[in-house]
């Protein structure tokens, strides 16, 4: 349910991370987290990262069954999201369609998020009775600002590709065709470059916002 791939281009790797799990809008099992943390983790020789999904939706969140198991609260949403976060060259989420719930943490610890018109961002941890991923509101504030943070997070919203564009949210929005090819473009630079020199700008371009602990959910 997790496919991964890495492509050489330009004297560097490329490490493309994809969701199979279409039948179900990709929605995430513990499993499937666990293996897309350690995906990420041992990504370390490349320079860059995809994430994307197969099909319609990049990911629903938490497949439900699971999360009435406990998955909604597991350690492996914050373990996931740290270790994209943690990668030192150029991550990217691809977003074949529709970003909701936990699935959010993995697009929002990314560095650049590039995504189709037709799909939405939704974070209903209000109406589930959950908090957060513990990284995650500090990230989503950083990106739009705390009202519009708390428009999601809070009120539930739906935000679609193009306001979520406007946001800042998303940083381009691309036909569905043509969807990995640009993110494969953006990562040109990156491939040609010194893996030391692609981390040293990262850290120059961190966001200094402290990241605060908490309850981690779906």
């Amino acid at each position: 349910m997790i496919r991964v791939e890495d492509e050489s281009h330009a004297g560097g790797v490329m490490r493309l991370i994809r969701l199979d799990r279409p039948e179900k809008a990709n929605a995430l099992t513990a499993d499937m987290l666990e293996a897309l943390a350690e995906a990420v983790e041992t990504a370390g020789a490349a320079q860059a990262l995809i994430l994307t999904g197969t099909g319609k939706v990049f990911s629903a969140g938490a497949d439900l069954e699971a999360a009435a198991a406990g998955l909604a609260t597991s350690p492996l949403w914050e373990r996931l999201s740290g270790a994209i976060a943690a990668f030192p060259g150029l991550s990217i989420a691809a977003l074949n369609g529709t970003l909701a719930g936990g699935a959010c943490g993995m697009a929002l610890a990314c560095d650049l998020r590039l995504s189709m018109a037709e799909a939405k961002v939704f974070y209903p941890v209000m109406r589930l009775g959950y908090l957060p991923q513990p990284s995650d509101p500090a990230r989503l504030v950083a990106l739009v600002g705390p009202a519009r943070a708390r428009m999601i997070l809070m009120a539930g919203a739906k935000i679609p590709a193009d306001e979520a564009l406007q946001w800042g949210l998303i940083d381009r929005i691309i036909p569905a065709e043509a969807l990995l090819d640009a993110a494969r473009a953006l990562c040109a630079d990156v491939l040609a470059a010194d893996a030391g020199h692609v981390a040293a700008i990262k850290r120059m371009t961190e966001s200094p916002r402290v990241l605060q602990p908490g309850r981690a959910a779906t």
